[in-house]
């Protein structure tokens, strides 16, 4: 077994408990809730080849309109996930949820997960309660992250207008795409990836449309080839697309399971089984660059 998986999900029954209370009973307009457990995870994993999973809480993330209790639910999935990692470490690590749009929370929690509890890194929505990331309240969260050289997974999510643009259709299937890009775009034009150079940001899902924004960047914005060259510092996970790029040294692969169903995993497998023969190589390869050499065979988690 050759592949690291950078994108994967799980869930508790605490968490999904607490989304439910706070109206998310069908998450981002999808038909409802997945089954989550080890086993079931552990079972895809042995069955597609791939060794090792780095767990993450998807969209809607931990932050449902109060600032306590997002600090108090985000120390308890980091907390779930960081004794799977240790029950498994030859199986699984974990990026930490941070209950943004609270900064002093989120910065709490990052130096908790990261230093404590032996996070990977974390996941950052493309957007907190409608704050993007080029937000200047943010700052401090990626001067922080940038002093650890902190890998950060880039995970979409509902835009705040939902109700207007996604005409009852689950969020995932486009909006989450669109408000990738709007994400990566802020990052670009707000000046943070310029700032914050360590920080190794990782698009998920929306990595596959990369080529058309630096494209649009550099023909349309002021200083556009410059900005468009920036995109080049960002890591993409394979997503749901199944499309292998033409540039791959910073292309990693991510199931997005169990939001991805298991037969759809299998279907994006194969897609990519047939695009490209050395595809698990090399983005197994690129996730031990990414996670300071993480690979398949190591022994627990990141430091």
């Amino acid at each position: 077994m050759t592949l690291v998986d950078v994108h994967a999900h799980f869930l508790t029954e605490e968490y999904v408990a607490a989304a439910v209370r706070a109206g998310h009973r069908v998450p981002d307009g999808m038909p409802g809730w997945p089954r989550w457990s080890a086993g079931e995870h552990l079972a895809l994993m042995d069955a597609h080849g791939i060794d090792r999973a780095m767990l993450s809480v998807s969209s809607p993330g931990v932050y449902f309109g109060d600032d306590v209790r997002a600090r108090v639910l985000a120390r308890q999935v980091n907390a779930a996930a960081s004794s799977l990692a240790e029950s498994r470490p030859d199986r699984f690590g974990f990026l930490a949820a941070l209950p943004l749009p609270d900064l002093d929370g989120a910065l709490a929690e990052a130096g908790h997960a990261l230093d404590e509890l032996g996070a990977s890194g974390v996941v950052v929505l493309t957007n907190a309660a409608g704050r993007y990331p080029g937000d200047p309240r943010l700052e401090p969260l990626w001067r922080s992250l940038d002093e650890r050289a902190a890998a950060v997974l880039l995970h979409p999510t509902s835009p705040p207008n939902w109700r207007d643009v996604a005409l009852d259709r689950p969020r995932p299937l486009m909006e989450f795409l669109f408000d990738g890009v709007r994400a990566v775009g802020d990052l670009v034009l707000s000046g943070v990836l310029a700032r914050y150079p360590r920080i190794r940001f990782v698009v998920g899902d929306a990595g596959s449309v990369l080529p058309l924004l630096a494209s649009r960047l550099e023909l349309l914005a002021d200083d556009g080839v410059r900005l468009a060259s920036q995109l080049g510092s960002l890591w993409s996970d394979l997503g749901t697309s199944g499309v292998w790029p033409s540039v791959t040294d910073r292309v990693v692969y991510g199931s997005g399971f169990c939001f991805t169903p298991a037969d759809a995993v299998a279907r994006q497998l194969a897609r990519l089984d047939a695009a490209a023969a050395d595809w698990r190589a090399v983005t197994t390869a690129n996730a031990a660059r990414l996670f300071d050499g993480v690979t398949a065979s190591a022994a627990g988690p990141p430091a």
